[in-house]
């Protein structure tokens, strides 16, 4: 039998029936709402040459900001990873949190504190990695098409708050430097002032990780931090995209592989067989602003939607499919919620589920 990592018995522990004994852990949640809500009209920001960055796999190599943390543990020879379970809520909670208001930080608390608090997802001493979309340098939050900075902060403050040792953020843009994404998407300033890290994701990190569960793919190259860390917090925009029609929770793990372009083919199983995987022990869907056309770079405020409302769910299935009816469509539209339902990864029957929705 598979030894399995800290990571996925802390994932056993959250979203099955352990999951009753990290209550005790959780953080007070009482809102204290900062985020600014005015949207200012900035300059229309210069466009990509291409219009989709997203199918280049990953080549170029970054310095890291800081010396690698832990050492990859190798796995005994020939074995498989334990099969990762579908995600449960706690007993007692939702299935599912839907809030709805004006301030950012506040409808992530209150969506957080719905599911039982962040200490329910992110036990004292943690190593969490949140990941956000900053797919590209080009665009401010307004344009969403990248995560709300505000939203991602707030996440920040949340797993400090409930004890967690060690906060990093961090993605893979596919047009400009993460530097320079990181910083035009207002993540970075928002990241540090909460008290937490900004990290570039280094090429020589990615190692091959094994997919016993796939139905396309069994291998394929992922971050070797998202797979070490203790938590894996997952903070999509919900922003449309061209091939996979909309960009929600496990289509945003993409940015934690490599060749992407080469998931590209057969798109709706491969991200399922990814999600397999790298299950997040939250799903946190930015709908803020949402991108309803040109994605998912877009470029223009006038595809630019705001609801002003934030998902949140253990189950990143679930997540997707509910933030799927913002654009007006069913679930079973969207290949790899489909796929992903199928395979027993998580519930897409919404009208199943129990889901509390908040106004704020």
């Amino acid at each position: 039998m598979y030894p399995i990592s800290r990571r996925e018995f802390l994932h056993t522990l959250i979203t099955g029936a352990g999951a009753v004994l990290l209550t005790a852990c959780s953080a007070d949640s009482n809102p204290s709402p900062e985020a600014q809500t005015s949207v200012q009209q900035p300059v229309e920001p210069a466009q990509p040459t291409a219009s989709e960055f997203e199918s280049q796999p990953v080549t170029e190599a970054s310095t890291p900001t800081e010396a690698v943390a832990s050492e990859p543990q190798a796995e005994p020879a020939g074995a498989e990873p334990a099969a990762a379970e579908p995600a449960q809520p706690l007993a007692g909670t939702p299935h599912m949190a839907v809030a709805r208001g004006p301030d950012p930080e506040t409808l992530v608390r209150r969506s957080i504190e719905a599911l039982g608090g962040m200490g329910v997802f992110v036990p004292q001493g943690a190593w969490v990695i949140i990941k956000p979309n900053i797919c590209v340098a080009y665009n401010t939050y307004e344009y969403a098409s990248t995560t709300n900075p505000w939203v991602v902060g707030a996440l920040v403050k949340l797993a400090l708050e409930a004890g967690a040792g060690k906060v990093q953020v961090m993605d893979n843009p596919f047009g400009g430097t993460p530097d320079q994404a990181y910083v035009r998407s207002g993540i970075k300033e928002q990241v540090e002032a909460a008290g937490g890290e900004m990290v570039t994701m280094a090429a020589f990190k990615y190692v091959d990780m094994d997919i016993p569960q796939g139905l396309d793919i069994n291998k394929w190259g992922v971050y070797d931090d998202i797979l070490n860390a203790d938590v894996l917090i997952d903070v999509p925009i919900a922003k449309h995209h061209g091939l996979a029609r909309l960009t929600l929770g496990m289509k945003n793990l993409m940015g934690t592989v490599s060749d992407r372009g080469g998931l590209h083919a057969n798109l709706g199983q491969r991200l399922a067989d990814i999600t397999s995987r790298l299950r997040p022990a939250l799903t946190v869907v930015d709908a803020v602003r949402i991108l309803t056309a040109n994605g998912p770079t877009g470029g223009s405020l006038d595809d630019v939607q705001q609801l002003n409302t934030v998902i949140a769910s253990a189950d990143i299935v679930s997540a997707d499919a509910y933030a799927a009816t913002l654009f007006g469509k069913q679930p079973d539209d969207i290949s790899y919620i489909a796929k992903a339902a199928a395979m027993g990864l998580g519930r897409s029957d919404l009208d199943n589920l129990t889901i509390d929705e908040i106004s704020v």
